[in-house]
């Protein structure tokens, strides 16, 4: 194997580990799967916003977070408040059972334009997605000097692959998830979901 392709390889496997772990951004996209709603625009947001973030992080910027400190902890706080208000949102729905696939009811799904803010908002307010793209595999990256490029390539290519897995595999969860019972047990899971990171956002030690 040639060593650019190792590169990308090494890209491509350290980008999956860090993407492939539970967080808003996979549940957001897990859930527009379930529901087959905008779910093209919602995987291929997500996968170019990753890709840029670790550009950016090969690029060096991550050196210069470190020189304005205060960009983190004001992501952070930021994407607390926005993780807590979302859980609520689901909690709502879970309590109501409101949230049934659109099968099985006559609820209008959300717009498309409702639907990529909040898939932006959970994106760009989500500190950890900074830690992950610009910061760890910026970091990473380094060590391969002149060839930092290859991981970025591996990287981003996992990216892509994951959120298209995610968005379009999930749809095979939807007979699991035609009663609203099962719906909301899936709000009930984000919502916790959403809740742990913002308390994890606020209170890093907790």
């Amino acid at each position: 194997m040639s060593q650019p392709l190792q590169v990308v390889l090494a890209g491509f496997i350290n980008a999956l580990t860090l993407i492939c772990a539970i967080g808003a951004q996979n549940a957001f996209v897990l859930r527009q799967g379930v529901k087959k709603e905008h779910v093209f625009g919602v995987c291929f947001t997500c996968a170019a916003l990753d890709a840029v973030l670790m550009a950016v992080g090969v690029g060096g910027f991550h050196l210069l977070v470190q020189r304005w400190p205060w960009v983190m902890p004001l992501s952070r706080y930021g994407g607390a408040v926005f993780l807590l208000w979302y859980g609520w949102n689901n909690a709502v729905s879970a309590w109501r059972g409101t949230s049934a696939l659109q099968a099985a009811s006559d609820a209008p799904p959300a717009t498309l334009w409702r639907t990529m803010l909040t898939c932006l908002m959970l994106s760009l307010l989500n500190p950890h997605v900074y830690l992950d793209t610009v910061v760890l595999i910026g970091t990473l990256s380094a060590k391969y000097g002149a060839m930092s490029w290859y991981f970025w390539a591996g990287s981003a290519a996992a990216s892509w692959v994951f959120f298209f897995t995610l968005g379009y595999g999930a749809r095979l969860l939807r007979p699991l998830l035609a009663t609203p019972r099962a719906w909301r047990i899936l709000d009930g899971i984000i919502a916790a979901v959403m809740w742990a990171i913002a308390v994890s956002l606020l209170w890093p030690s907790a």
